[in-house]
């Protein structure tokens, strides 16, 4: 009979789908309307900005570093390209969004070369930047805003752009956007070679620098691509939010680590998917909206979320070591199946019996 394999990284998705079907019917009967359209809707819309940000740091993770610098580069960003279209409202669409998303590409450039090049831990690193990209923007604030009204017509107008409608729940165009990068970039780390290697050098850096893969090269790439998509949130985010102030985007760094760890990537990398990290945003969005409208105060919000990153961290240790413990078991086996007399006959009848359960 046909043989189906599941892997970890989907184990891992159905719980966490299990896990955030839980959590929107405690919420829903908790809080007043939590089934009605209007809170889709703003789950959504803070759902897409942590998920476009989270997939960058998921090619970050996946190679065993992290990136703590995301939140500084969409509050930049957003700050930057809001002034630009504040100053020249005939700037073009299509510039507005070259510019965040070479904005943000420049920052994740320079993380990349600290961290691949430089040989700096990256969380010493990124956390540096962090407060350097904030101290940029501070400066180039001025203890400036940019509000709605200074923003074009077209900016303001793009979150309420529907894309797709079921019944009375609208898909906007920036949600479409969200799920077609998690689309894009779930198929280049399934289907490109670049994608594979990213899950070798962090399941073992020593072996894939060995191998002849361009570890430093890659790491870089993967840092460039979180910024690239850090870039892109920021220009989600000012269309979003609107008015933009000198802490925008703080503490995104902590949602977007949140929703990589919660959607099953390993944090000690080589491990993971785009997917599952949607589905960590998901949860991350869901908790969010929800602890706000049961008037929940923002310490115990940020605790939450820094509880899940823990449970979720622990788990993957223990399973990991549970995974470990199963291989050697199984080579121990094997050792002693070859080693048995008259060949491989006690392997051979577990095979047999492994295939007559199946």
């Amino acid at each position: 009979m046909p043989r189906f394999k599941i892997r970890v990284e989907q184990i891992r998705e159905l719980g966490l789908l299990l896990i955030v079907l839980i959590v929107i019917l405690f919420f829903g009967s908790q809080v007043n309307n939590f089934f009605s359209a209007t809170a889709f809707q703003r789950i959504a819309d803070s759902v897409m900005i942590i998920a476009i940000v989270a997939v960058g740091q998921t090619l970050v993770v996946l190679t065993r570093n992290i990136d703590l610098s995301v939140g500084s580069t969409v509050g930049l960003t957003a700050f930057v390209v809001g002034r630009q279209l504040a100053t020249h409202p005939d700037l073009s669409p299509l510039l507005a969004i070259g510019l965040a998303a070479g904005i943000g590409l420049t920052l994740g450039f320079v993380n990349g070369l600290i961290v691949a090049y430089g040989r700096v831990p990256a969380i010493v690193a990124t956390l540096g930047t962090l407060a350097v990209y904030r101290g940029m923007l501070f400066q180039y604030a001025n203890n400036s805003n940019i509000s709605t009204n200074q923003l074009p017509e077209w900016l303001v107008t793009l979150p309420q752009q529907t894309l797709l409608s079921i019944g009375s729940v609208n898909l906007s165009v920036l949600a479409g956007l969200a799920l077609l990068i998690v689309i894009v970039f779930q198929w280049a780390l399934t289907f490109l070679p670049a994608g594979r290697r990213l899950y070798a050098i962090g399941s073992d850096p020593e072996t894939a620098r060995t191998s002849g893969i361009p570890a430093r090269r890659l790491t870089l790439m993967a840092f460039t691509g979180c910024g690239l998509l850090a870039g892109i949130g920021g220009f989600v985010y000012l269309a979003k939010i609107g008015t933009i102030t000198s802490v925008a985007a703080q503490g995104l760094e902590l949602q977007t680590v949140a929703a990589v760890v919660l959607g099953g990537v390993a944090i000690f990398g080589g491990s993971g998917r785009a997917v599952g990290t949607l589905l960590g945003a998901v949860l991350v969005g869901t908790l969010e909206y929800g602890l706000i409208r049961m008037h929940i105060s923002e310490f115990w919000k940020q605790a939450a979320e820094g509880l899940a990153i823990l449970l979720a961290v622990a788990s993957d240790s223990i399973l990991l070591a549970g995974l470990r413990d199963s291989l050697l078991n199984a080579q121990r086996r094997a050792r002693l199946d070859a080693s048995a007399p008259g060949g491989t006959p006690s392997g051979g009848t577990a095979k047999s019996t492994v295939e007559a359960r199946s």
